[in-house]
C-alpha cells in the first residue's frame, strides 16, 4: 500500500513520495505565544504529531520544523496589560506550550524556531524581494506587491474579487494596492523594535514562516500543514513570498485540519465559545483529549461539547483495558516479557491461537490502509476498537496451549505500534505522575483486601471492594487475579 493524502494546493489526493528518498521534511505553523494554547491549537498539534509518527512507522526520517511566532500584536497588547516585557511574556507561554504538549504525549519536533531568533534572516529576505521587484518600501513599512506575482490565489482558489472584498487600506499604511501586505512593520512607540534599512521596525507575520521554513528545510520541502483558517491569506502569502524568492515550488503538499465548532459554530472568543486546553485538561484525561481531537477525520469539522469528550472517555477506558488484559494473559501463558514470541507461528498451535493470529494480522493491515487513505484516523481508531473485541473475546474464553503466547504477542504489538507508536494513546506526562499515583493507591489497597481474602475476613474484602466502587472504582475478580478499571460517565 503507498499514503496518500490530500492537497490543499492541488484540490485532490496524491500518492506522497518525498522528494528525497527516506527522508520527509515537514513544516508545520505554530503558536502565537501570548496566551495558554486552546484547542484550536491542539488539534493540528495533535494531528500533525500522529502524522509524523505515521511517517517514521512507514520507515521514514522526518525532520519536523514548528514555529513560534513570538513577536506579534497580540504578545505586545498582552505585556502592556501584565506590565512586563513582550519577550518575558513570551517566553512564559513557550514553557507553558511544552506542559500541554507533553501532557497529550505530543513528541517534540526536531526543530522550534522564534521569530525573535531570525530577525537577520527575516531582513535579508526582504531586502532580496525589493532587489527582486516583487517587494516595495513606503515611509518606513515594507509591502509585498501582490500583482507581481500572477499565481496569488492558487491556494486558496479565490478570484481577485473575492480577496479584494475583504482588503483594505488601514489609516497610516500607504499601500499601492489593498491586497498588498506588510513584510516589514515601522517601529512604534514603545513597541519591540530592531534596526533595518527601513529604519526600526519588526516583521510582519507572514514572512516569518516563509524565512524560517526555506532556512531549516530549503526551497522546496514536502509537506507544509496547519489549520483551515490558515489558508488565507497566511499560507496564500507564505507561498507568494518563499517561490518569489527562489523560484521553485515553496512546499508540494500542503495539509490542513479542520475547525473546530461549538453547536456547528467555529469556536471563537468573539463568540463566547472559546476553550483553552489547560482548561479541557483540568477536567478530562489528557489521553482522552487526544483520542477525541483523533476520532474525526483531520480535514472534518471536530464538534466540541462535555458528551464527545465523555466518549472519549469510555473509549480510552476499552483500549486501557484491553492492554491490561493482554499483559495478564501473556503472563498467564508464559510469554510475559515478549522475549521470543511474534515470530511465525510453530506447530502444533492451536486452531484458536492460529486464528487469533490471522485476525490480529488482518486488523493490523486493515488499519496501515485507513491511515493510508490521507491518514483517516476515525477509521484507524475503528479497526483499533475491533482489535480490543476479538482481545477480549480471546482471553475471555479461557483459550490456552501452544501458539496463545505468540497470538497474544502480536496483539500486544498492533496496539503497541500503531495505538502509541502511530497515535500516541498511552502516554504523556500527566498520566505518568496523576495515573501513576491513582494506580499505586488502588494497587495497595487491593494488596490489603487480598490479605482479608486469605484470612477469610470477607466482610473487610467486601468493605474494600464497595468503597472503591462509591469512588468509581470496579474490582472484577479473574482467574487470573483481580481487574480493576476506573468507571467514566
Amino acid at each position: 500500500m503507498s499514503l496518500y493524502l490530500f492537497n490543499t494546493l492541488t484540490g485532490g489526493k496524491e500518492k506522497f513520495v518525498p522528494a528525497e528518498p527516506g527522508l520527509v521534511r515537514m513544516y508545520v505553523c505554530g503558536p502565537t505565544t501570548y496566551n495558554y494554547i486552546h484547542l484550536g491549537n491542539a488539534r493540528p498539534l495533535v494531528v500533525f504529531d500522529s502524522l509524523r509518527r505515521y511517517l517514521e512507522y512507514r520507515g521514514y526520517a522526518v525532520f519536523y520544523v514548528q514555529n513560534f511566532t513570538d513577536i506579534d500584536d497580540k504578545i505586545i497588547h498582552r505585556a502592556r496589560e501584565e506590565g512586563v516585557p513582550a519577550e518575558v511574556l513570551a517566553a512564559r507561554y513557550i514553557r507553558e506550550f511544552f506542559v500541554d504538549a507533553d501532557a497529550l504525549n505530543v513528541r517534540r519536533a526536531s526543530l522550534y524556531p522564534r521569530v525573535s531568533h531570525h530577525i537577520e534572516d527575516i531582513i535579508r529576505a526582504v531586502e532580496d524581494l525589493i532587489r527582486r521587484g516583487y517587494a516595495y518600501a513606503a515611509k518606513g513599512d515594507v509591502y509585498f506587491a501582490v500583482d507581481k506575482f500572477p499565481a496569488y490565489g492558487r491556494l486558496s482558489r479565490r478570484q481577485p474579487e473575492e480577496m479584494m472584498a475583504g482588503a483594505r487600506v488601514e489609516i497610516g499604511e500607504d499601500k499601492r494596492n489593498p491586497l498588498d501586505f506588510a513584510l516589514w512593520k515601522k517601529a512604534r512607540p514603545g513597541e519591540p523594535a530592531w534596526d533595518s534599512p527601513w529604519g526600526l521596525g519588526r516583521p510582519g507575520w507572514h514572512i516569518e514562516c516563509s524565512t524560517m521554513a526555506l532556512k531549516y528545510l530549503g526551497p522546496s520541502f514536502d509537506i507544509h500543514g496547519g489549520g483551515a483558517d490558515l489558508i488565507f491569506p497566511h499560507h496564500e502569502n507564505e507561498i507568494a513570498q518563499a517561490e518569489a524568492l527562489t523560484g521553485k515550488p515553496f512546499a508540494r503538499f500542503w495539509l490542513h485540519n479542520g475547525f473546530i465548532t461549538v453547536n456547528q459554530e467555529k469556536m471563537s472568543k468573539s463568540k463566547g465559545n472559546f476553550f483553552l486546553l489547560r482548561e479541557i485538561l483540568g477536567r478530562f484525561r489528557p489521553q482522552a483529549v487526544r483520542l477525541y481531537l483523533l476520532g474525526t477525520h483531520y480535514r472534518s469539522p471536530l464538534d466540541f461539547a462535555d458528551e464527545y469528550l465523555e466518549e472519549a472517555e469510555r473509549g480510552y477506558d476499552r483500549l486501557v483495558n484491553a492492554r491490561v488484559v493482554l499483559a495478564e494473559a501473556l503472563a498467564a501463558s508464559g510469554g510475559g516479557d515478549r522475549e521470543g514470541v511474534g515470530g511465525p507461528a510453530g506447530e502444533g498451535a492451536t486452531p484458536a491461537a492460529l486464528e487469533l493470529r490471522e485476525r490480529v494480522r488482518s486488523l493490523r493491515s486493515k488499519l496501515e490502509a485507513a491511515l493510508d487513505d490521507d491518514f483517516n484516523t476515525a477509521h484507524a481508531l475503528g479497526v483499533l476498537y475491533e482489535l480490543v473485541r476479538e482481545i477480549n473475546t480471546f482471553v475471555n474464553r479461557g483459550e490456552k496451549g501452544p501458539g496463545t503466547a505468540e497470538a497474544l504477542a502480536e496483539a500486544a504489538s498492533v496496539l503497541d505500534d500503531l495505538g502509541e507508536g502511530v497515535l500516541g494513546l498511552f502516554g504523556g506526562a500527566r498520566q505518568e505522575a496523576d495515573g501513576g499515583l491513582v494506580a499505586g493507591l488502588v494497587e495497595l489497597i487491593l494488596s490489603i483486601r487480598q490479605d482479608a481474602r486469605q484470612r477469610k475476613d470477607w466482610a473487610t474484602a467486601d468493605y474494600l471492594r464497595d468503597r472503591l466502587k462509591e469512588l468509581g472504582i470496579i474490582l472484577e475478580d479473574t482467574p487470573h487475579g483481580v481487574r480493576w478499571r476506573i468507571r467514566r460517565g
